[in-house]
């Protein structure tokens, strides 16, 4: 019989430690997927907005707005998802150092869906 309770307690026990590290790390996710965004303004005037913005995996920028012309570079690549006020999601990936100009769009939220901080270096006209 206590060789029977050594060898459950034995089996009981890793089983239960497991379980604790998979809903710790769960919770973890979670909380960095609710994570928000904001970006750290560098220079603003009546002519431009110039901005840094960081995610890291899972974290959203919550600011939905329409965008105006901007120039983007990718200090630190990775994958934003993309979220649009009417439903629609689009998918974009960086790379390291890559340039882009985005024009007006429509109100949307980013999601860093990616394993990897992303980090972007934004010049927006107004």
């Amino acid at each position: 019989m206590r060789r029977f309770a050594a060898v459950l307690a034995g089996l009981l026990v890793p089983a239960f430690l497991l379980a604790g590290a998979v809903v710790n790390s769960a919770m973890a996710q979670e909380k960095m997927a609710k994570a928000a965004v904001k970006p750290k303004v560098l220079l603003e005037n009546d002519k431009v907005r110039v901005y840094e913005i960081a995610w890291k995996p899972g974290a959203e920028n919550t600011t939905i707005a329409s965008s105006a012309y901007r120039i983007v570079r990718a200090l630190k690549g990775g994958t934003i998802r993309r979220n649009f006020a009417d439903g629609k999601k689009e998918t974009v990936v960086w790379k390291t150092g890559q340039v882009r100009m985005n024009e007006p769009s429509q109100a949307y939220t980013a999601t860093n869906i990616g394993k990897t901080e992303i980090h972007l270096y934004v010049v927006q006209l107004k």
